[in-house]
């Protein structure tokens, strides 16, 4: 798992149930608004409709010296703090990463959390669904350039 990533787990682990839904709350407030060039281009984004809550996502690729990262992008209504906290996790804990480092996320990640007591299975299912959907993109993308 990509340390960043690793850190969060990290930090929901060592709280109580409580704090963990509260440190996803923060996430949701953490979350970065869509760039402007995306604000007016509603048909670049791809919905995940497995999440109860309308959550959309796109991933733009940005050549670096050493290759290419993948930069991810969200748009969830500020009434859905649950799927926005965790688009935000993911936001934190992939974004700017390669192909390689964001495909080796396990896809149980979203249970890692400790989560899985507090969040419905429905909320659960949106958030792996979520992280699917990213790592579908990635390969995809990845593929092309190969």
């Amino acid at each position: 798992m990509p340390s960043a990533l690793a850190e969060i787990v990290d930090d929901f682990q060592a709280l109580t149930e409580p704090d963990r839904l509260q440190l996803l709350l923060d996430f949701s407030r953490g979350l970065p608004a869509l760039p402007e060039r995306l604000l007016d281009h509603p048909e670049l984004l791809e919905q995940v409709v497995e999440c109860q809550s309308p959550l959309f996502l796109t991933i733009e690729q940005e050549k670096k010296p050493d290759g290419v990262a993948y930069r991810l992008f969200f748009k969830a209504p500020p009434e859905a703090p649950t799927t926005r906290g965790f688009a935000g996790v993911l936001h934190e804990g992939l974004d700017g990463l390669t192909a390689a480092e964001i495909l080796a996320v396990p896809d149980d990640m979203p249970e890692l959390l400790g989560l899985t007591r507090a969040i419905t299975p429905l909320r659960m299912r949106g958030m792996t669904a979520m992280l699917g959907r990213i790592k579908r993109k990635v390969a995809a993308a990845d593929r092309l350039l190969s």
